[in-house]
């Protein structure tokens, strides 16, 4: 059925002015709302553009996939220092609050003060860890600016990184849909096994 669906795709032209658009889109949205698995997107957009005649088209998947997660967290970021500033926070800053453990924030308050704002790079490729360092930054009033300077080499190493997961599983499978099932499958184990883990361990320590 999957394999049908693929060859009824319309021509690679079309699948262009339509994905690059989408991907940024989602990208952004899952980088604000942070419920969307943006990693498995653009892997599945590194293995449709793998498969592509263009010589420039995984070049623009990383571009786009780059500047949406950027533009994404600079947005949350602003939102997030409307809330600290206000004297009844905002719903954004309590949306990022709920969703770093207690834990996690204080780990991450750790590395901010001991690497400064070059620990978003690494949050950006440890699952679950962007929200508890943008809390901490958030918290500790760190400049808008600062924190766009620091998040820059954090957005093109995650974009890079989940790039390449897209781009060996669209090598290793002949069909396009295999390496994006396969791309897929990986990323959403890396992003999400992790948590799984904690959970498990949480639940038999009790």
């Amino acid at each position: 059925m999957i394999q049908e669906v693929v060859r009824q795709l319309p021509p690679e032209s079309t699948q262009q002015a339509v994905g690059y658009p989408s991907l940024f889109l989602l990208v952004s949205l899952g980088s604000l709302v942070p419920v969307v698995p943006t990693g498995a997107l653009v892997s599945s957009a590194a293995v449709v553009a793998l498969h592509q005649s263009s010589p420039f088209a995984l070049l623009i998947v990383f571009a786009v996939a780059s500047a949406a997660a950027f533009l994404g967290d600079i947005c949350l970021y602003w939102l997030g220092q409307r809330g600290v500033r206000s004297r009844n926070g905002s719903k954004w800053l309590r949306t990022i609050n709920d969703r770093a453990a207690p834990e996690r924030l204080a780990q991450a308050q750790q590395k901010l003060d001991e690497h400064g704002a070059m620990v978003l790079v690494l949050s950006r490729l440890i699952p679950a860890g962007r929200i508890p360092v943008m809390l901490a930054c958030l918290l500790g009033r760190m400049p808008l600016r600062r924190f766009a300077r620091g998040d820059v080499p954090a957005c093109l190493a995650w974009a890079a990184t989940y790039q390449l997961i897209g781009i060996l599983g669209g090598s290793l499978f002949p069909e396009p849909w295999q390496g994006m099932a396969a791309a897929v499958g990986l990323t959403l184990l890396i992003s999400g096994g992790p948590a799984a883990w904690r959970r498990m361990r949480a639940r038999f320590a009790h």
